[in-house]
C-alpha cells in the first residue's frame, strides 16, 4: 500500500462528498490515481452505462475537484489494460 499525500487525501474527501448524489441513482464513483494533475477515477454502478457520463465526469466531478483541489488538472476514467 502506499502513502497517501495530501493532494490525495482531499481528492478523495470531496469525492466521498459527491457520492451520495451517484448512489442515490444507482452509481458510484471510485478514486483510482492521481497523476501529473489528472485524477484517474472508475464510474460503477448505473453511472457505467449512463448516457449522461461525460457529463457527470467534466461539469460535476471535474469542476468541483479542479476549483477545489489545488494541482489538479483534469479528471478521466481510468482504462483498464
Amino acid at each position: 500500500m502506499w502513502c497517501m499525500t495530501e493532494q490525495e487525501k482531499k481528492i478523495i474527501e470531496k469525492l466521498e462528498k459527491i457520492r451520495p448524489f451517484l448512489v442515490r441513482d444507482g452509481g458510484d464513483v471510485e478514486f483510482v490515481s492521481f497523476k501529473d494533475g489528472i485524477v484517474y477515477i472508475r464510474m460503477q454502478g448505473a453511472c457505467v452505462d449512463c448516457l449522461l457520463i461525460d457529463n457527470t465526469l467534466k461539469d460535476g466531478i471535474e469542476v468541483i475537484l479542479t476549483e477545489e483541489v489545488e494541482g489538479v488538472l483534469g479528471v478521466e476514467l481510468y482504462k483498464e489494460v
